[in-house]
C-alpha cells in the first residue's frame, strides 16, 4: 500500500463555522471582469486541507517583499457559499480580504481551461488525486500555465509524466506534483544528508525514519485513508504503467547493494522502532536522482543569469546519490504492531471491492482510530509534530570503494523536524514553492512534469522552510567500527 498523510476529499469533510461578526460584503463571488487574470488560483480551497493553505497563502497577499509576490489570488471549486465560508475562517478574527470566487469543478473540463487561461499558477488541493487530478493538469498544460499540488499517490503522478511531459515542455508550463509532506522534506532532507558528506567522503545509504508526534493523539483525515485504499486497490495500474515505459537512467552509488535488513528494527541511536514504510517519499526521490543522472548539472532555467548558471551547477556538484529508503517509526515496539496491523487491514481488504467498502465505511474501526472521517479537531493538529531522521552509512573516502572495501565506515546522522504534516507542514512547503515559482520563474525550467526536488532543489526553498517552522539539523557525524 501506498500510505499518505493529508489528502482530502472536499465532499466528505465538515465546513468550518462562520463567526456571525464576520461579513462577505468585500468578496466577489465572480469578478466584473471575467478577464481578470490573477497570480495564483487556489483549487479546492474549501476542503480540509485547502482551508489550511488558504490561511498559509493570505500571510503573503500584497507582500512588499519581492520573494512573496502573491498580489492577485482567487479562490475556485464547486460551491461558492463553502469558499466564502472558508474565506471567512481562513481571515479570522480579520474580516475577509476581497478575493474573487471562481465556480470549477474538476468534472467540468471547459470550467477547468477557463481557470488555467486566467491565471499563473494554479494550486491543486482536490484529492483523491487518482479520481479528480488529471482533468486539473490537462487544463493546465494546454494553457501553458503552472501547476503545483500536494498529491503523493505515485501512479497518478508517474502517469501525468508519461502523458503530458513533452506537451508541458512544448507549452512551457511546469507540473509539479509532491509539494507538500509527501515529498519535500524527504526530497530536501537526502540533498541536505548527503552534502554533509564532504570531500572525498561518498554516502551508501540513507534510510528515513519518520516519528510523528502529538501531545494529544495523531489523527488523520479520511482523505488520506481512502487514498492508501485506492492506491492498494489500483497497485497493478502502476506497475503496468512502469512497464509500458522506457527504463530511466539510475544512478551511480558507490558500494554494495544495501542488505534487505529485518521486518522491524531497533534504531538504538535515534530511540525508535521503526517498520518499513510504502510511501511515496522513495518512489520520488528515486525519480529525482535520475533526472540528475540524466541532466548532471540539473535543468537549466529558462532564462537564466551566469550567476545562477553557476550558482545551480555548484550546488547539483555537491548532491551525492544514495540508495534511499523510508520507515514509519515509533518509541514503542507496539506502536509498530499497531501500525502493522492497519497495513494488514488495509493490504487485505483494499484488493476487493467489499473490502473496500468496509474499509471506508468505517475507517475509525480499520485503522484502530488513527483516521476519522471529520479529520483531526484544531487542538489536535496544533499539538502534534514530526521528526525525520536521516542515518546515512557511507565511506570517508570514495577510494575505499576503489581498493575493494566493501563495509562503509563512517556514519552520518540528520533530522528534519516540523510541525503537523497535514495542515500545517504540508501548506507552509506548498505556498513556499509557489512564491518561489511567482519569484523566480526566470530561475526555473521552462516547462515539463517534474519533481519537486530536481525543480526546487538549488533554489532558496530549504532557507525559505527553516524561516517558517521546518528545521534541518546535523545531529552527529561518526566512525564506523568494521
Amino acid at each position: 500500500m501506498f500510505v499518505n498523510f493529508y489528502f482530502h476529499s472536499p465532499k466528505t469533510h465538515s465546513q468550518p463555522t462562520i463567526p456571525p461578526s464576520l461579513s462577505f460584503t468585500k468578496t466577489m463571488e465572480e469578478p466584473s471582469n471575467p478577464d481578470s487574470k490573477y497570480d495564483l488560483i487556489i483549487l479546492g480551497a474549501s476542503g480540509f486541507t485547502g482551508k489550511y493553505v488558504l490561511r498559509e497563502a493570505l500571510k503573503f497577499l500584497n507582500s512588499t517583499t519581492p520573494s512573496s509576490p502573491i498580489q492577485t489570488l482567487a479562490l475556485a471549486g464547486r460551491n461558492p457559499n463553502k469558499l466564502l465560508q472558508t474565506l471567512a475562517w481562513a481571515s479570522h478574527p480579520n474580516p475577509p480580504p476581497p478575493i474573487p470566487i471562481l465556480t470549477a469543478d474538476t468534472s467540468s473540463p471547459p470550467s477547468l481551461s477557463r481557470l488555467a487561461a486566467r491565471t499563473r499558477l494554479v494550486l491543486n488541493c482536490v484529492g483523491p488525486f487518482r479520481l479528480h487530478g488529471a482533468p486539473v493538469v490537462a487544463a493546465c498544460v494546454e494553457s501553458g500555465c503552472d501547476y503545483l499540488d500536494i498529491c503523493g499517490e505515485p501512479e497518478f503522478m508517474e502517469r501525468m509524466e508519461a502523458e503530458y511531459h513533452e506537451k508541458a515542455v512544448e507549452r512551457g508550463g511546469l507540473i509539479i506534483s509532491a509539494c507538500g509532506f509527501d515529498s519535500v522534506p524527504a526530497e530536501l532532507g537526502v540533498m541536505f544528508h548527503s552534502r554533509q558528506w564532504v570531500a572525498a567522503g561518498v554516502p551508501n545509504r540513507i534510510e528515513a525514519y519518520l516519528s510523528l508526534e502529538s501531545d494529544k493523539r495523531v489523527v488523520g483525515n479520511f482523505g488520506t485513508f481512502e487514498s492508501a485504499v485506492l492506491g492498494v486497490a489500483n497497485a497493478d495500474k502502476l506497475q503496468e504503467l512502469r512497464r509500458s515505459r522506457p527504463r530511466r537512467a539510475r544512478p551511480v552509488i558507490p558500494g554494495p547493494s544495501p542488505p534487505k535488513g529485518p521486518t522491524i528494527e531497533h534504531e538504538k541511536k535515534i530511540g525508535v522502532w521503526a517498520v518499513k514504510l510504502p510511501s511515496a517519499d522513495s518512489i520520488v526521490v528515486r525519480r529525482t536522482l535520475s533526472t540528475l543522472q540524466e541532466n548532471p548539472h540539473g535543468l537549466p532555467g529558462v532564462n537564466e543569469s551566469p550567476e545562477q548558471i553557476k550558482k545551480r551547477e555548484t550546488f547539483w556538484s555537491t548532491v551525492k546519490p544514495a540508495h534511499f529508503g523510508v520507515k514509519i517509526a515509533s518509541k514503542s515496539l507496539f506502536g509498530i504492531l499497531r501500525l502493522i496491523t492497519v497495513g494488514i487491514f488495509i493490504g487485505l481488504l483494499g484488493k476487493f471491492a467489499f473490502g473496500r467498502r468496509l474499509l471506508l465505511q468505517f475507517p475509525s474501526v480499520f485503522s484502530l482510530g488513527w483516521f476519522r472521517k471529520n479529520g483531526p479537531t484544531e487542538d489536535e493538529v496544533r499539538s502534534a509534530s514530526f521528526k525525520m531522521w536521516f542515518v546515512g552509512t557511507g565511506f570517508s573516502d570514495s577510494a575505499l570503494v576503489a581498493q575493494g572495501n566493501k563495509k562503509p565506515n563512517m556514519e552520518i546522522i540528520t533530522r528534519v523536524t516540523g510541525p503537523e504534516i497535514g495542515y500545517l507542514t504540508t501548506p507552509i512547503i506548498l505556498i513556499q514553492c509557489a512564491l518561489i515559482v511567482l519569484s523566480q520563474r526566470d530561475n526555473l525550467p521552462n516547462g515539463g512534469v517534474y519533481t519537486p526536488g530536481i525543480v526546487f532543489g538549488p533554489t532558496d526553498l530549504q532557507k525559505r522552510l527553516q524561516e517558517n517552522g521546518i528545521s534541518f539539523d546535523v545531529i552527529s557525524k561518526s566512525t564506523l567500527s568494521n
